[in-house]
Formats: C-alpha cells, sequence, structure tokens
C-alpha cells in the first residue's frame, strides 16, 4: 500500500514522464494506492479548466481515501520539523512534512518527486521508492 505525492500526480496528469509517473502507471490496478486530504487538494486546485478537474476528480475518487491530519499527525509532524531544523536541516514545506509524518506512523511507503522528503527519509525513517526498487 503506498500513498502517492501531488509531486506524482500532476506530473502524471500533465502528462510528464519521469520514472515516478512510470512507477505509478505500472502500479495503477496492482498494488492498493490511496490519497488523502491534503494531496487531493494540491492536485486538483492546479487545473485550469472544469472539464479536466472533473476528470481529475472522477479518477481520483476511485481511490482509497485517507484524512493525513487530526491531532497526533500535528503535533507529531511539529516534533519532526523541530528535530530537523535542530539538525541543521529546513523542510520548505509544512504541508509535506504532515504527509512525511503521516507515512512514517502509518508505515506507509511514499512515492514522491519532492526533495523536502529527502530529510524525513534520511532522519526519520520515511519510506519511499527508488528508480531501482520500485516494481510492483
Amino acid at each position: 500500500m503506498i500513498l502517492v505525492d501531488s509531486s506524482v500526480w500532476i506530473d502524471y496528469f500533465n502528462g510528464r514522464l519521469t520514472w515516478q509517473t512510470d512507477v505509478l502507471d505500472a502500479y495503477l490496478g496492482k498494488t492498493l494506492i490511496f490519497t488523502g486530504d491534503l494531496i487531493l487538494t494540491e492536485v486538483l486546485q492546479g487545473f485550469r479548466s472544469s472539464k479536466d478537474f472533473e476528470q481529475a476528480k472522477t479518477f481520483l475518487d476511485l481511490l482509497p481515501f485517507r484524512h493525513l491530519g487530526g491531532y497526533e499527525i500535528a503535533v507529531q509532524s511539529a516534533k519532526n520539523y523541530r528535530f530537523l531544523r535542530r539538525s541543521g536541516l529546513t523542510v520548505r514545506k509544512t504541508i509535506d512534512v504532515v504527509i512525511g509524518t503521516f507515512c512514517i506512523v502509518e508505515g506507509l511507503t511514499l512515492l514522491h518527486d519532492d526533495r523536502d522528503f529527502d530529510p524525513l527519509s534520511a532522519h526519520l525513517g520515511l519510506k519511499t521508492l527508488d528508480p531501482d526498487r520500485s516494481r510492483p
């Protein structure tokens, strides 16, 4: 079971070919992929046309959905951010700390294309896919 970050979904819907979009394409229908509130917002807010928005929403509505926040995740995200800051590492986007923390707490793997997740992976145990070990 994997969570796919908006950085991959945006490339996927825009037709941009990356190893991450290739993995996503290979996983669809073979592996349990889910989305969450924060990711859904980031993906859908970027569509210019209502038609594209509705098509993407319809597609994403087929995936299992999780609430990525809540009190416990919020507090743990703050702790993780503070730990990384004390270590001299700054994650640029709070939402990425929340998504990464959710995956850590739930023991999920994250498919992403965003360097903000690298410190969470290197220092906090976030499981991610990489190009060498990413086939279903």
